[in-house]
């Protein structure tokens, strides 16, 4: 296989949370001026009060965000926010003050080191803005960068950062969504950042800029992808004590809460983490955790809190119990709906730090809000792009029998390759290149946004991950998509990893005859897909798990042996032949 590779200049679009900026001043920075502040080169104002809606003009007719909606949202002037691992701070001005910056090559002073510069942006042409920058390092190298944002009022709600209910307008406000991004590109590996030039494009606007740290250090050993926003409970003043299986082990610990897709923010009020005994009894006294050195924090919406890293021996293939209290109401959450593992919900109060298990009175199988957990040191992460196959459909509850982690296991106990961290990204349901959850609102649909509107989410900005499997398409041909499409998406990902750098593996589809959607038709197009997989320089490898289980007298359908009895997903035999075909070399 013949790997594609990328420079800086590939476009990442990614939802990110927001660095500290220094207060701003009333009036912009001279254009041809040295590099200066972001904040001093703000020209334009978008936000507005409800009730003096002319104060700002944000696209040229009059048009501006809801100062009101976004302080709703928790994105108050000078709030810094995380998302995706990069920090930004919303600009700290008042409703109707100069608070973004039309790009137009101007430069930012902006100095340290990370894997991607994170741009708060949307455009204002009615359709997506892009241009080309240049970053400029402290050793007098450069690089160049392409920057796309999407539009305010058309972009997709799918990769938007937040989506705020109303515009204000000199007329009255409208009843329609704004949007705003974070959008990500790469940097130089290792170079320290002097300097950044925008783009030259006037409806292209940014609010904040940021250099997102890279991950070096930790090892993601647990993940799970946010499915959708449903309905919950409702919980008041309830601990949640959530069951986890580890891959990798250290001498730390820390996790990741992500209040994806949500328009208001959520309040936890402490954090424990502890290694499970049974149920939801601790082993030991559950450690108290931190984020930001208080004992809990508001998540926006949008954004996501990482909680400070703890001393806490964490073992490898082990299950772990993260509780945090929710001392408010919550009557929707982000969710990965499809558990296949049973966690713990109490009666009131806050019962995170409880050595037994006597308040954890009720049961859930998803895991809300929890997207990650985190071990000191190691080798990096090894990312599972996938569908219900990877997510553990048809696998047997609490057994923790998804194939990741039979493959996780397997990565443990040998000496050829390290121990790298397998986390699971697999969400039922879900497609290459069509969402099936819109990105927006409560919804009972937890298929999720496609794998081309999550990758950044979900696989570039995991922790130190180095290698991506991406195991999808299937629900793309049951659905009609062609195979064409289904490759164009496969090819996108894999070209837009690989300009993170990764390694990117492309497993072919299994079958599935018998199931009422797996028509001849659309085993022919998985057929085409397989085909162009095999054949396809756009990887560093390929897993050929349609060969693996597929029934070898009859193709187009699963071996008996490891069917689950819908044709469609393999059972736990089926899920370890899967695991146990997998070069190790490759990851």
């Amino acid at each position: 296989m013949r790997r594609r590779l990328w420079g800086a200049a590939a476009l990442l679009g990614l939802f990110a949370g927001v660095a500290p900026v220094a207060a701003a001043e009333a009036v912009a920075a001279p254009h041809g001026a040295g590099p200066v502040p972001l904040e001093r080169l703000f020209d334009n104002t978008a936000v507005s009060d409800d009730q003096r809606p002319g104060a700002a003009d944000f696209d040229g007719s009059g048009s501006s965000l809801s100062a009101q909606d976004l302080t709703a949202a928790g994105w108050t002037p000078g709030r810094t926010l995380t998302v995706q691992g990069a920090r930004l701070t919303w600009p700290r001005r008042a409703a109707g003050e100069p608070d973004n910056v039309r790009a137009d090559a101007q430069s930012v002073r902006l100095r340290g080191r990370g894997d991607a510069l994170a741009f708060l942006a949307a455009g204002t042409a009615g359709s997506d803005v892009s241009g080309t920058g240049t970053v400029r390092y402290a050793n007098g190298t450069r690089s160049s960068y392409r920057l796309t944002a999407s539009d305010w009022r058309t972009g997709p709600l799918a990769t938007k950062a937040v989506a705020l209910p109303h515009i204000n307008t000199p007329a009255g406000q409208l009843a329609e969504k704004a949007r705003l991004y974070v959008v990500t590109v790469p940097l130089a590996h290792g170079r320290e950042v002097a300097s950044v030039t925008l783009p030259r494009g006037g409806d292209l606007h940014v609010f904040a800029l940021s250099i997102r740290p890279s991950t070096r250090g930790w090892t993601g050993s647990w993940a799970a992808s946010t499915s959708g926003y449903t309905a919950v409970g409702p919980w008041t003043d309830r601990t949640l004590r959530l069951v986890v299986h580890t891959s990798a082990g250290g001498p730390r610990v820390r996790i990741r809460l992500d209040n994806t897709f949500a328009a208001a923010p959520v309040r936890i009020g402490s954090a424990t983490v502890a290694v499970q005994e049974a149920g939801a009894r601790p082993v030991a006294a559950p450690v108290p955790l931190s984020f930001r050195g208080a004992a809990g924090a508001e998540i926006p919406a949008g954004a996501q809190e990482v909680s400070d890293p703890v001393g806490f021996q964490v073992p490898a293939d082990a299950q772990l119990l993260v509780s945090f209290h929710l001392p408010g109401t919550v009557t929707a959450a982000p969710v990965h709906r499809l558990a296949v593992q049973r966690s713990y919900v109490s009666e009131p109060g806050d019962h995170a730090g409880d050595g037994t298990p006597d308040a954890y009175t009720s049961a859930i199988t998803s895991w809300p809000l929890l997207t990650g957990v985190d071990v000191g040191g190691g080798p990096g992460s090894v990312v599972m792009l996938g569908d219900s196959i990877t997510d553990g459909e048809k696998s047997t509850q609490d057994a923790n029998h998804r194939w990741p982690n039979v493959l996780a296991t397997r990565v443990l106990n040998q000496h050829v390759v390290p121990h790298y961290g397998v986390l699971n990204q697999g969400i039922s349901a879900n497609r290459v290149v069509t969402d099936r959850y819109p990105g927006d609102g409560i919804s009972t649909d937890t298929g999720g946004v496609s794998a081309l509107h999550r990758l950044d989410r979900d696989v570039l900005a995991q922790t130190s991950a180095r290698t991506a499997v991406v195991f999808q398409g299937v629900n793309d041909v049951r659905w009609g998509a062609s195979a064409d499409q289904v490759i164009a998406g496969l090819r996108e990902l894999a070209d837009r990893a690989h300009g993170r750098g990764l390694r990117v593996l492309a497993a072919t589809i299994a079958p599935c005859e018998g199931e009422s959607l797996c028509t001849p038709a659309a085993d022919t197009r998985r057929t085409a897909v397989n085909t162009w997989i095999r054949a396809s320089e756009s990887f560093d490898g390929v897993l050929d798990f349609d060969a693996v289980v597929r029934d070898p007298g009859h193709p187009a359908r699963l071996l008996p042996a490891y069917d689950s009895g819908d044709h469609l997903h393999p059972n736990d035999a089926g899920l370890a032949a899967l695991a146990e075909s997998v070069d190790l070399t490759l990851l």
